[in-house]
């Protein structure tokens, strides 16, 4: 049972830091928007690409607001939710299946 117990706290614990890096990702678009990068630059195209997906089926879910933007802001609710309930949720069986705690 100790090696399930392992696999999935690897498992939580990758999750959690691709949550976490994808949530700083969110966080340096949403500020790029506030400016008028140069959409040839590497580092502004690579977000571009990473978030626009996501951004995209969000922004299509939410009503128009004229002009004000909230998709970074529903991504990020999204992944704090993610990152409570689902990660603390697999370490907690974690425990429960090592130790046999946690009630």
């Amino acid at each position: 049972m100790f090696i399930l117990a392992n696999f999935l706290n690897a498992v939580a614990y990758v999750l959690e830091f691709t949550l976490t890096i994808y949530m700083y990702v969110i966080i340096a678009r949403a500020i790029l928007s506030w400016v008028n990068p140069d959409p040839y630059n590497p580092i502004v195209s690579f977000l571009y690409r990473a978030t626009e997906p996501v951004l995209l089926r969000v922004r299509r879910i939410l009503p128009n607001t004229g002009g004000l933007d909230l998709s970074p802001l529903v991504v990020l609710l999204t992944i704090f939710f993610l990152q409570k309930f689902v990660i603390n949720s697999m370490f907690e069986l974690v425990n429960r299946l090592k130790f046999g705690i946690g009630g």
